[in-house]
């Protein structure tokens, strides 16, 4: 894997987002479409973690986006960010935080 400076790490906007509701994207089998603040604002997501998580896991939670990620559409959807995950190859966990912070905080 090719090492990055901090520059480059810098030009991530990595921020915790809180998820206002998600549901299935139909003709999807993988794909959730969320609905998130990010404290002023809020955004649409889609998210390939339907596999993993049901609509009704994530409302309420509060996970790490790339914030800056260029606008893309994905079934016919303007996803406005990537929401954070690990995997193994077999689960897949997104990433929370450890303590109760404002959604919005920016990850450093």
């Amino acid at each position: 894997m090719e090492l990055i400076g901090i520059e480059d790490f810098l030009k991530l906007d990595i921020r915790l987002a809180k998820v206002l509701s998600a549901e299935r994207v139909e003709g999807s089998e993988k794909l959730l479409k969320l609905r998130v603040s990010l404290g002023e604002e809020e955004r649409t997501l889609m998210a390939g973690i339907a596999k993993h998580y049901s609509p009704e896991e994530l409302v309420g939670k509060k996970v790490l986006m790339l914030a800056n990620l260029k606008p893309r559409k994905i079934f016919g959807v303007e996803s406005q960010g990537m929401v954070l995950a690990l995997s193994d190859g077999e689960n897949l966990s997104v990433i929370v935080p450890d303590r109760d912070i404002k959604e919005g905080a920016k990850a450093s």
